[in-house]
């Protein structure tokens, strides 16, 4: 390709390494006035000068990056993520531990308490690598969620993406043995659930909401919970209880916590915030406020329970 095909209307005249190039616009047409040249944007076009051969070369090559840079992106998103191989996930998935962990989890399962949302499931704001790398590179408004340093390369915002969009678990991923028929009438009519958790809007605040549990946890963390709900607690759903200087004690939820204030829900969703230089007395507990249904249901009805939590999608809570 001959060098005067990367401009646009110009003429090279005198084209020789040690020589000085001069660089002339051509008219578009006749009709054209002379001032047409002085409204276009100097930064894209070359100067009506004598510039040296390396100058020229620099300009080239400034020119030519520029509009790299300008349609990287949007070429990658047409194409899809060019970085989704198992490296690139690995590589992802290391990025996220460094940068992601401290508000998301080294599980990436949020925290209530940052309003870091849970990654491992079905994404409300994307739903593809793309919409995943612009939320991170742009960031959210009115959310926690800031953009990401703009020297970071693009490449590796590529790779968390890849990594972030292998938590998702499809509805297919696990075979369940129970009935999800017979697992609903057992939790809206049996299992008292909806006294604690919340379900499309309905329900009670004193355990996780359960509108999406399917897309967030898989059949065996489902049968955990239920056989053994104590095995894994998150702090958002800790206990505390509280005795204020005064010598009156309030037991509940441990909401918020910070080395001046404490905030608790009690059994009644009233929440109640103290500072901590009120208090006399603070008793953590680990321990899940929701009791084991070993006893309770029979192996059958467990597995009826978990067919029926894993179907809890977005698309297909009623």
């Amino acid at each position: 390709m001959h060098c005067s095909s990367l401009f646009t209307n110009t003429r090279l005249t005198g084209f020789t390494a040690k020589q000085v190039v001069t660089l002339q616009p051509i008219p578009l047409s006749s009709s054209h006035s002379s001032h047409s040249s002085d409204s276009s944007d100097s930064s894209h076009s070359p100067p009506n000068a004598k510039l040296s051969w390396p100058t020229l070369i620099k300009w080239v090559a400034s020119t030519l990056l520029l509009s790299l840079a300008n349609t990287s992106v949007s070429f990658a998103e047409d194409a899809g993520n060019l970085y989704n191989t198992p490296f690139d996930i690995n590589a992802g998935a290391s990025y996220f531990e460094k940068q992601c962990s401290r508000c998301h989890g080294f599980d990436a399962r949020g925290n209530d308490e940052v309003g870091a949302p849970n990654l491992t499931g079905t994404l409300k704001r994307a739903s593809s690598s793309a919409g995943i790398y612009t939320m991170v590179r742009e960031g959210i408004s009115g959310t926690a969620m800031m953009a990401v340093d703009p020297k970071v390369p693009d490449s590796q915002l590529w790779q968390l993406a890849a990594y972030i969009e292998s938590l998702s678990r499809e509805a297919a991923s696990f075979a369940v043995n129970g009935s999800a028929e017979a697992g609903a009438v057992l939790f809206n009519e049996t299992g008292e659930c909806l006294d604690c958790h919340m379900l499309a809007g309905r329900g009670g605040r004193l355990g996780p909401d359960l509108t999406s549990i399917g897309s967030e946890l898989s059949p065996d963390e489902l049968a955990l919970a239920l056989l053994e709900p104590s095995a894994e607690v998150a702090p958002r759903w800790w206990s505390v209880s509280l005795t204020d200087k005064n010598g009156v004690s309030r037991t509940g939820l441990r909401m918020n916590e910070d080395s001046f204030s404490i905030r608790i829900m009690d059994a009644d969703a009233q929440l109640w915030s103290y500072p901590r230089n009120t208090l006399s007395r603070i008793v953590r507990s680990e321990e899940s406020t929701m009791p084991s249904y070993a006893a309770h249901f029979d192996e059958a009805q467990i597995d009826d329970l978990v067919a029926y939590l894993y179907s809890l999608r977005p698309e297909t809570t009623p």
